[in-house]
């Protein structure tokens, strides 16, 4: 902003951020406090506010590949990562009874088969096999997939023409013990934490601006900049800006969870899972020193006790608390930003986490922020562009959830309802158009690829009418060598992979190859 003096000289008025306040810590306070501290040094104040009386919801411990680039930026290095977290790798999500009881498929992250001939993918000469049946299920030509199924683990190798060149792998961690990590970080570079609960927040009489929030103690924090990690309550973002919210349940059904830890099994599995059960389904995600299991499920159709009874009778070993219950409602903010508060986490929305994105989306949001960060003049323009494109990535990430509820042949009457249930016209384009010509577009920046469509819409039992006429420019007996060549390729590489526990154990140990 520029400001005349008296002698009438034009000057630049410094106008930047100096103080950012967070309100509330777990996952989404310490990601956003750690990567601020980070990039803006000491250019600025922060200060996190958290009350040791006031839980987390802390059940995001599965994560996607995503992630790595989050840490990366940070600087962590991820044998300090695993070691500290207590955590594990994930090269997928398994889907066990979705479609129908007895089904099974795996959304695996990385590609799926080998090369594209020209603008052709890979997968539509799969196509053509299955419909002469002369192939086998997609799970035996995604790469990590095969690794998955045999309990192998590597970081990519970087050597050409492998499919170990790059091994795309996420985690699944503890998170309250990175939260915890992240706020060592964080105090190491100048955030002050305090702690305390909010009471009360005071609005600028002129344009209902956050002035400052105001603690239990009396003591009254200041800020130019608010961020928002209260989680579901949204104590800045609803309770003191009354943004409002718009509700998804009539897509995602689901209102509550319960979750429960149980003992550790020997061999921790490379992927989280996903059961579908009575009234919605139960994850099961493997740590180093415990398996994090929990029960999403919609009350209309089956009450707490039922839903505990599926939970406990359904772990690996024993359970190591009582199951705690979470109540939520999924959608989102109507505006993620709003004048001068940001919300980030569970403030800003929920959707289940079907595929791991509870995470993701902080991490988003975190770059979203620091991409167009502000001045004090809170430029409108920009925060119509935080929302934009925040808006744009929930409601694109919010159809590819659907798409499991709606495309699945159970009986139940959940499960009914939901196959019955319309979409969203962006799902509904999406679905048609792959089945009638295998055809899948990304949009934009969709979070979700062509391949995690394609994997979760045959996993569902969505089959092709057709496949890309271009397909047949090959003969039958080309595309099967084709094929099941890289098939083999795939298997040989996941043979030469060390299991999935022994590249815990030399992460560990502090002693993990290349």
């Amino acid at each position: 902003m520029k400001a005349t003096d008296r002698e009438g000289v034009s000057r630049v008025e410094d106008s930047r951020i100096r103080k950012i306040v967070i309100v509330g810590g777990g996952t989404a306070g310490w990601m956003t406090a750690a990567t601020l501290s980070k990039l803006m040094g000491q250019s600025v104040s922060i200060r996190l506010i958290e009350s040791d009386e006031i839980g987390i919801v802390g059940v995001g411990e599965a994560t996607i590949p995503q992630i790595r680039l989050f840490n990366a930026t940070l600087g962590i290095d991820e044998d300090e990562f695993i070691r500290e977290t207590r955590g594990t790798f994930k090269l997928g999500v398994e889907f066990v009874d979705w479609s129908h009881p007895g089904s099974r498929y795996m959304h695996a992250f990385g590609t799926v088969g080998g090369r594209d001939l020209g603008l052709v993918q890979f997968y539509q000469y799969w196509l053509k096999l299955r419909q002469l049946g002369k192939v086998a299920e997609l799970g035996a030509y995604k790469f990590n997939e095969v690794a998955a199924r045999r309990g192998r683990f590597m970081r990519g190798t970087g050597q050409p023409n492998s499919p170990l060149t790059n091994v795309f792998h996420a985690f699944h961690f503890d998170a309250g013990l990175y939260a915890r990590f992240l706020r060592r970080f964080s105090e190491k570079l100048g955030v002050v934490r305090s702690e305390g609960k909010i009471v009360d927040s005071a609005l600028r009489a002129e344009d209902g601006f956050i002035e400052a929030v105001i603690l239990e103690s009396g003591e009254r924090i200041e800020g130019d900049l608010f961020i928002d990690c209260s989680g579901f309550r949204g104590l800045l973002i609803e309770q003191a800006l009354k943004t409002g919210y718009e509700d998804w349940s009539h897509w995602l059904p689901c209102n509550r969870a319960l979750a429960v830890p149980c003992e550790v099994v020997p061999e921790p599995t490379p992927w989280t899972r996903a059961t579908a059960r009575k009234a919605g389904w139960q994850w099961r995600i493997p740590l180093q020193h415990r398996i994090g299991n929990g029960h999403v499920y919609c009350s209309d159709f089956i009450s707490d006790e039922e839903a505990a009874e599926i939970l406990l009778a359904n772990l690996d070993a024993k359970p190591l608390a009582d199951p705690r219950l979470l109540r939520f409602t999924t959608g989102m903010r109507r505006k993620f930003w709003n004048r001068n508060c940001v919300a980030i986490g569970l403030s800003s929305g929920f959707m289940e986490p079907i595929e791991s994105t509870s995470i993701h989306f902080i991490q988003s949001s975190i770059s979203k922020l620091v991409s167009l960060f502000p001045d004090r003049g809170f430029d409108s323009e920009t925060i119509d562009e935080y929302n934009r494109q925040t808006r744009f990535e929930f409601e694109r990430s919010r159809d590819f959830l659907i798409l499991h509820y709606k495309a699945n042949q159970r009986e139940e009457a959940f499960w009914q309802r939901c196959s019955e249930m319309s979409v969203p016209d962006t799902l509904a384009h999406k679905i048609e158009l792959f089945r009638r010509s295998a055809r899948i577009f990304r949009e934009n920046e969709e979070l979700f690829t062509e391949v995690a469509w394609l994997q979760v819409m045959i996993g569902q039992g969505i089959v092709p009418e057709r496949y890309h006429p271009m397909v047949d420019m090959l003969s039958e007996a080309e595309i099967e060598q084709m094929v099941e060549g890289t098939r083999a390729v795939l298997d040989r590489a996941a043979a030469a992979m060390p299991s999935h526990a022994d590249f815990i154990a030399r992460v560990l140990a502090g002693s993990t190859p290349g």
